[in-house]
Protein backbone atom coordinates (compact mmCIF):
# COMPACT_ATOMS: atom_id res chain seq x y z
CA UNK A 1 0.00 0.00 0.00
CA UNK A 2 1.35 3.43 -0.87
CA UNK A 3 1.90 6.03 1.83
CA UNK A 4 0.12 9.29 1.65
CA UNK A 5 2.60 11.92 1.08
CA UNK A 6 2.06 14.55 3.58
CA UNK A 7 2.87 18.41 1.90
CA UNK A 8 5.93 19.59 3.62
CA UNK A 9 7.75 23.21 4.24
CA UNK A 10 9.54 22.77 0.92
CA UNK A 11 6.21 22.46 -0.77
CA UNK A 12 5.56 25.47 0.58
CA UNK A 13 8.58 27.22 -0.64
CA UNK A 14 8.53 25.54 -3.97
CA UNK A 15 5.08 27.29 -4.43
CA UNK A 16 3.10 23.75 -4.45
CA UNK A 17 -1.01 24.15 -4.14
CA UNK A 18 -1.85 23.14 -0.62
CA UNK A 19 -5.48 21.80 -0.36
CA UNK A 20 -8.07 23.96 1.33
CA UNK A 21 -9.94 23.18 4.56
CA UNK A 22 -13.49 22.41 3.47
CA UNK A 23 -15.49 25.25 5.09
CA UNK A 24 -18.24 24.45 7.79
CA UNK A 25 -22.15 24.55 6.44
CA UNK A 26 -23.43 27.35 8.35
CA UNK A 27 -25.95 26.10 11.32
CA UNK A 28 -28.81 27.77 10.26
CA UNK A 29 -29.02 25.42 6.80
CA UNK A 30 -29.08 22.07 8.17
CA UNK A 31 -32.11 20.40 8.49
CA UNK A 32 -33.52 19.39 12.12
CA UNK A 33 -36.95 18.67 12.82
CA UNK A 34 -39.32 20.11 15.57
CA UNK A 35 -42.88 18.75 16.39
CA UNK A 36 -45.20 20.50 14.08
CA UNK A 37 -47.63 23.07 15.66
CA UNK A 38 -51.38 22.88 14.59
CA UNK A 39 -53.56 25.91 14.83
CA UNK A 40 -56.74 24.19 13.16
CA UNK A 41 -58.06 21.44 15.16
CA UNK A 42 -58.95 19.31 12.77
CA UNK A 43 -55.24 19.27 11.49
CA UNK A 44 -54.23 18.55 14.69
CA UNK A 45 -56.55 15.65 15.02
CA UNK A 46 -55.55 14.35 11.84
CA UNK A 47 -51.96 14.74 12.94
CA UNK A 48 -52.91 12.80 16.05
CA UNK A 49 -54.53 10.07 14.56
CA UNK A 50 -51.94 9.28 11.92
CA UNK A 51 -49.55 9.32 14.64
CA UNK A 52 -51.47 6.79 16.88
CA UNK A 53 -52.07 4.21 14.73
CA UNK A 54 -48.21 4.38 13.16
CA UNK A 55 -47.51 3.75 17.09
CA UNK A 56 -49.69 0.87 17.15
CA UNK A 57 -48.46 -0.72 14.00
CA UNK A 58 -44.79 0.03 15.49
CA UNK A 59 -45.14 -1.91 19.21
CA UNK A 60 -46.99 -4.91 17.18
CA UNK A 61 -43.51 -4.94 15.54
CA UNK A 62 -41.73 -4.42 18.47
CA UNK A 63 -44.08 -7.56 20.08
CA UNK A 64 -45.68 -5.40 22.52
CA UNK A 65 -48.47 -7.04 22.28
CA UNK A 66 -50.09 -9.98 24.18
CA UNK A 67 -53.74 -10.79 22.75
CA UNK A 68 -56.50 -8.11 22.95
CA UNK A 69 -54.38 -6.35 25.79
CA UNK A 70 -52.67 -3.58 25.09
CA UNK A 71 -53.75 0.41 24.48
CA UNK A 72 -52.89 3.86 23.28
CA UNK A 73 -54.88 6.94 23.81
CA UNK A 74 -54.64 9.98 22.65
CA UNK A 75 -56.69 12.98 23.59
CA UNK A 76 -58.78 14.59 20.87
CA UNK A 77 -58.20 18.70 20.62
CA UNK A 78 -61.29 19.61 20.54
CA UNK A 79 -63.48 17.45 22.01
CA UNK A 80 -63.46 18.16 25.77
CA UNK A 81 -63.09 14.50 27.91
CA UNK A 82 -62.67 12.89 24.30
CA UNK A 83 -59.94 10.42 23.33
CA UNK A 84 -58.28 8.21 20.48
CA UNK A 85 -57.55 4.54 21.10
CA UNK A 86 -57.45 1.61 19.24
CA UNK A 87 -60.97 -1.08 18.96
CA UNK A 88 -60.88 -3.80 21.14
CA UNK A 89 -59.75 -7.20 19.38
CA UNK A 90 -57.84 -5.61 16.41
CA UNK A 91 -54.41 -6.94 16.02
CA UNK A 92 -51.43 -3.74 16.54
CA UNK A 93 -50.08 -4.72 12.72
CA UNK A 94 -53.42 -3.54 10.55
CA UNK A 95 -54.42 -0.24 12.29
CA UNK A 96 -54.91 2.82 10.34
CA UNK A 97 -56.18 5.93 11.40
CA UNK A 98 -59.72 5.18 10.04
CA UNK A 99 -59.81 2.06 12.49
CA UNK A 100 -59.13 4.47 15.64
CA UNK A 101 -61.91 4.90 18.05
CA UNK A 102 -62.91 7.93 19.45
CA UNK A 103 -64.38 7.47 23.09
CA UNK A 104 -65.83 9.46 25.98
CA UNK A 105 -64.67 9.62 29.58
CA UNK A 106 -67.34 7.19 30.42
CA UNK A 107 -65.97 4.76 27.60
CA UNK A 108 -68.76 5.10 25.78
CA UNK A 109 -67.96 5.31 21.62
CA UNK A 110 -68.95 8.15 20.07
CA UNK A 111 -67.39 7.70 17.14
CA UNK A 112 -66.36 4.26 15.02
CA UNK A 113 -67.97 1.20 14.93
CA UNK A 114 -66.39 -1.25 16.91
CA UNK A 115 -66.29 -1.85 21.08
CA UNK A 116 -63.50 -0.40 23.55
CA UNK A 117 -62.50 -2.19 26.11
CA UNK A 118 -64.18 -0.42 28.89
CA UNK A 119 -61.99 -2.02 31.96
CA UNK A 120 -59.08 -1.09 30.45
CA UNK A 121 -59.99 2.46 28.75
CA UNK A 122 -61.00 3.76 32.30
CA UNK A 123 -57.69 3.79 33.52
CA UNK A 124 -57.02 5.93 30.41
CA UNK A 125 -59.63 8.45 30.96
CA UNK A 126 -58.45 8.07 34.62
CA UNK A 127 -55.09 9.22 33.50
CA UNK A 128 -56.22 12.25 30.94
CA UNK A 129 -58.23 13.60 33.59
CA UNK A 130 -55.69 13.91 36.41
CA UNK A 131 -53.07 15.00 33.84
CA UNK A 132 -54.56 17.62 31.54
CA UNK A 133 -51.39 18.33 29.71
CA UNK A 134 -50.53 14.93 28.77
CA UNK A 135 -51.54 14.13 25.04
CA UNK A 136 -51.06 10.01 25.02
CA UNK A 137 -51.40 7.25 27.50
CA UNK A 138 -49.69 3.95 26.99
CA UNK A 139 -50.62 1.07 28.44
CA UNK A 140 -49.61 -2.26 26.77
CA UNK A 141 -47.48 -5.54 26.96
CA UNK A 142 -43.65 -5.86 27.05
CA UNK A 143 -41.70 -8.40 28.83
CA UNK A 144 -38.85 -7.00 30.11
CA UNK A 145 -40.98 -4.34 31.88
CA UNK A 146 -43.58 -7.19 33.44
CA UNK A 147 -40.55 -8.89 34.39
CA UNK A 148 -39.49 -5.84 36.51
CA UNK A 149 -42.59 -5.46 37.68
CA UNK A 150 -42.92 -8.93 39.02
CA UNK A 151 -40.15 -7.73 41.26
CA UNK A 152 -41.61 -5.00 42.42
CA UNK A 153 -38.83 -2.62 41.73
CA UNK A 154 -38.39 0.82 40.23
CA UNK A 155 -35.72 1.31 37.45
CA UNK A 156 -32.01 1.72 38.79
CA UNK A 157 -30.15 4.37 37.05
CA UNK A 158 -27.65 1.34 35.63
CA UNK A 159 -27.63 2.92 32.23
CA UNK A 160 -27.14 6.61 30.81
CA UNK A 161 -30.81 5.38 28.80
CA UNK A 162 -32.22 4.82 32.78
CA UNK A 163 -31.73 8.37 33.96
CA UNK A 164 -34.17 9.48 31.67
CA UNK A 165 -36.36 7.72 34.53
CA UNK A 166 -34.48 8.92 37.35
CA UNK A 167 -36.74 10.04 40.04
CA UNK A 168 -39.52 10.26 37.35
CA UNK A 169 -41.76 7.44 37.53
CA UNK A 170 -42.99 5.72 40.12
CA UNK A 171 -44.16 2.39 41.08
CA UNK A 172 -47.35 1.05 42.16
CA UNK A 173 -46.49 -1.60 45.01
CA UNK A 174 -49.56 -3.82 44.56
CA UNK A 175 -51.26 -5.95 42.75
CA UNK A 176 -54.58 -4.60 41.11
CA UNK A 177 -56.27 -7.96 39.54
CA UNK A 178 -58.89 -5.22 38.17
CA UNK A 179 -56.95 -1.96 37.54
CA UNK A 180 -58.90 0.90 39.98
CA UNK A 181 -58.42 3.67 37.59
CA UNK A 182 -58.24 6.16 40.13
CA UNK A 183 -55.66 4.40 42.48
CA UNK A 184 -53.45 4.39 38.99
CA UNK A 185 -53.79 7.74 38.29
CA UNK A 186 -53.16 8.93 41.74
CA UNK A 187 -50.21 6.72 41.55
CA UNK A 188 -48.52 7.93 38.58
CA UNK A 189 -48.86 11.24 40.03
CA UNK A 190 -46.64 14.03 38.10
CA UNK A 191 -44.32 11.33 36.64
CA UNK A 192 -43.67 9.90 32.79
CA UNK A 193 -43.80 6.17 33.65
CA UNK A 194 -45.91 4.16 36.78
CA UNK A 195 -44.99 0.32 37.33
CA UNK A 196 -47.64 -1.61 38.26
CA UNK A 197 -46.78 -4.48 39.87
CA UNK A 198 -47.09 -8.11 38.45
CA UNK A 199 -48.39 -6.21 35.35
CA UNK A 200 -45.91 -4.08 33.74
CA UNK A 201 -45.21 -0.68 32.03
CA UNK A 202 -47.93 3.06 31.62
CA UNK A 203 -46.14 5.73 29.96
CA UNK A 204 -47.34 9.18 29.46
CA UNK A 205 -46.38 12.35 27.11
CA UNK A 206 -46.89 15.58 25.29
CA UNK A 207 -47.32 13.77 22.52
CA UNK A 208 -48.26 10.58 21.07
CA UNK A 209 -44.32 10.23 20.23
CA UNK A 210 -42.77 11.22 23.01
CA UNK A 211 -45.22 8.83 25.18
CA UNK A 212 -44.46 5.70 22.93
CA UNK A 213 -40.74 6.95 23.19
CA UNK A 214 -40.85 6.55 26.94
CA UNK A 215 -43.04 3.03 26.54
CA UNK A 216 -40.28 1.64 23.96
CA UNK A 217 -36.94 3.61 26.54
CA UNK A 218 -38.55 2.03 30.07
CA UNK A 219 -39.05 -1.76 27.96
CA UNK A 220 -35.48 -1.22 26.86
CA UNK A 221 -34.14 0.01 30.25
CA UNK A 222 -36.02 -2.88 32.30
CA UNK A 223 -33.85 -5.24 30.12
CA UNK A 224 -30.72 -3.65 30.75
CA UNK A 225 -31.38 -3.66 34.45
CA UNK A 226 -32.42 -7.38 34.85
CA UNK A 227 -29.71 -8.40 32.03
CA UNK A 228 -27.13 -6.37 34.06
CA UNK A 229 -28.18 -8.11 37.64
CA UNK A 230 -28.15 -11.49 36.17
CA UNK A 231 -24.39 -10.75 34.73
CA UNK A 232 -23.31 -9.20 38.63
CA UNK A 233 -23.45 -6.30 40.58
CA UNK A 234 -24.54 -3.07 38.49
CA UNK A 235 -22.85 -0.06 39.29
CA UNK A 236 -25.30 2.80 39.58
CA UNK A 237 -24.77 6.53 38.13
CA UNK A 238 -24.11 8.29 41.53
CA UNK A 239 -27.36 10.74 42.11
CA UNK A 240 -25.55 13.97 41.03
CA UNK A 241 -24.85 12.06 37.60
CA UNK A 242 -28.93 10.43 37.15
CA UNK A 243 -30.41 13.78 37.63
CA UNK A 244 -27.89 15.29 35.17
CA UNK A 245 -28.41 13.23 32.39
CA UNK A 246 -32.87 13.46 33.30
CA UNK A 247 -32.44 17.21 32.83
CA UNK A 248 -30.39 16.92 29.33
CA UNK A 249 -32.57 13.32 27.74
CA UNK A 250 -35.74 13.36 29.89
CA UNK A 251 -37.81 15.98 28.81
CA UNK A 252 -40.64 15.39 25.83
CA UNK A 253 -38.78 17.36 23.32
CA UNK A 254 -35.59 14.55 23.64
CA UNK A 255 -38.66 11.74 23.81
CA UNK A 256 -40.02 13.32 20.56
CA UNK A 257 -36.41 13.37 18.21
CA UNK A 258 -35.57 9.87 19.68
CA UNK A 259 -38.61 8.30 18.62
CA UNK A 260 -38.84 9.90 14.80
CA UNK A 261 -35.97 6.82 13.38
CA UNK A 262 -38.75 4.60 15.01
CA UNK A 263 -41.19 6.52 12.94
CA UNK A 264 -39.74 6.42 9.95
CA UNK A 265 -39.60 2.90 9.86
CA UNK A 266 -43.44 2.91 9.87
CA UNK A 267 -43.72 5.80 7.89
CA UNK A 268 -41.58 4.70 4.94
CA UNK A 269 -42.85 1.08 5.54
CA UNK A 270 -39.93 -0.23 6.27
CA UNK A 271 -39.51 -4.31 7.18
CA UNK A 272 -40.30 -5.54 10.72
CA UNK A 273 -38.18 -4.01 13.87
CA UNK A 274 -35.99 -6.51 15.98
CA UNK A 275 -37.81 -6.72 19.33
CA UNK A 276 -35.94 -7.01 22.04
CA UNK A 277 -37.76 -9.94 23.62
Amino acid sequence: MRARRVPCRRDQEEGTAMPEQPVPVPVERLAFEMPPVHDDPAEERAHRKERLAGALRLLGRLGYEDGVAGHVSARDPEFGDCYWVNPFGRAFAGLGPEDLLLVDGDGRVVRGGRRVNQLAFAVHAAVHRARPEAVAVVRTQGPYGRALACLGELLAPVSQEACAFYEDHALLDEYLGAEDPARVARALGPYKALILRNRGLLTVGGSVDAAVWWFVAAERAAQVQLIARAAGKPVLIDHHGAVATRERFGGDLAAWASYQPLWQTVADGAGPVASTS
